[in-house]
């Protein structure tokens, strides 16, 4: 799993060019050492996290895994942020854009997360991979798990962080 997060966002900048993001190898080591064995990457970018597009600093990487969604950042000195959200916590998202840049706001229950300065591409391609993920995540807390459906996610979830949106 080494790298794998850092692979899977530079595939994602690289089919949007746009899109603002810095040091992202720091942050990547970040959210790979808070991911559990047991857990497997199904997709990953990066985004500013804060509502200004003006605040190009507060990159933060995003991983989706089979099992929750990691937010991590690098601090510039030293330290660094990380926060979870599991999938009985998401309430919705909202996709908004601007003259430029757009973003995207996952709303859960305890806070807003507001990921913006993402290009124009970008927004379709991480609305599908959000709609698709919680909404399978969603299924599995009402219904239980379908096996079935969890490996169909995985394989869309997977084609897209290689290819992107079609």
């Amino acid at each position: 799993m080494k790298r794998e997060v850092y692979q899977k966002v530079v595939k994602f900048l690289r089919r949007n060019p746009g899109t603002i993001a810095w040091r992202i190898s720091a942050h990547c080591k970040i959210a790979e050492r808070y991911l559990n064995d047991d857990e497997e990457v199904l997709y990953a970018f990066a985004a500013q996290k804060g509502p200004s597009a003006w605040d190009v600093f507060s990159t933060h990487v995003l991983v989706i895994t089979d099992k929750r969604l990691v937010v991590a950042q690098k601090r510039l000195i030293f330290g660094h942020f990380y926060y979870t959200i599991t999938p009985d916590m998401f309430n919705d998202f909202t996709i908004k854009m601007g003259l430029i840049w757009g973003r995207a706001i996952v709303d859960t229950i305890k806070e807003t997360v507001v990921l913006s300065n993402l290009s124009k591409g970008a927004l379709k391609e991480v609305e599908t991979v959000l709609s698709k993920y919680m909404m399978q995540k969603k299924r599995e807390l009402e219904n239980g798990v379908n096996e079935n459906d969890v490996e169909k996610l995985k394989q869309e979830l997977t084609q897209i962080s290689k290819k992107g949106e079609k």
